[in-house]
């Protein structure tokens, strides 16, 4: 800074308070299998957000200081589904809703297939945790300028999977 006082913030920092006043929620997850039942190894696993403002957007504010007004849009981008093996998923949706007559499909909107069970013998109640970590898009503009913000939010559930064992005769 060169000394002088400055009475009125920046574009960017008129963006920043805009952005302070929405509710940008990590996903409302939906997983199936249900995080109450159990998955099974090699079978898939579907993965989705209920699509609100608040979880994939658009949401709008805006803020003024002086004659300057700054609008701002977030809309997500993706959701990053970190499985809790080691292994993540990249979805640039907000996924589908798994229903009953899908079956043993795989999900063609987002989804995820286990290589081991999440139950071990040294952990028989075993679950794998899942993050979903929502990759927002925030594209500001006022005051001649214009800019973008990513924030990030995320959520947790968790999901136990088993092996099916096959008996011969």
């Amino acid at each position: 800074m060169d000394g002088r006082r400055r009475d009125s913030p920046t574009p960017e920092e008129l963006a920043q308070r805009a952005l302070a006043k929405l509710r940008l929620r990590g996903a409302q997850i939906g997983v199936a299998p249900n995080p109450s039942g159990k998955g099974a190894v090699g079978l898939p696993v579907w993965l989705w957000t209920d699509v609100t403002p608040g979880t994939w957007g658009p949401q709008r504010a805006s803020e003024s200081a002086g004659a300057i007004t700054v609008s701002i849009e977030a809309k997500a981008r993706m959701i990053v589904w970190q499985m809790g093996d080691g292994n993540s998923v990249t979805c640039t949706n907000p996924g589908q809703p798994y229903k009953a007559v899908y079956g043993l499909a795989e999900s063609t909107a987002c989804g995820y297939k286990y290589p081991r069970p999440s139950i071990t013998a040294a952990n028989p109640n075993g679950r794998y945790t899942v993050t979903a970590t929502t990759h927002w898009r925030v594209t500001w503009t006022g005051g001649g300028q214009s800019g973008v913000l990513t924030p990030t939010s995320q959520s947790q559930t968790s999901v136990q999977i088993g092996e099916i064992q096959v008996v011969k005769r």
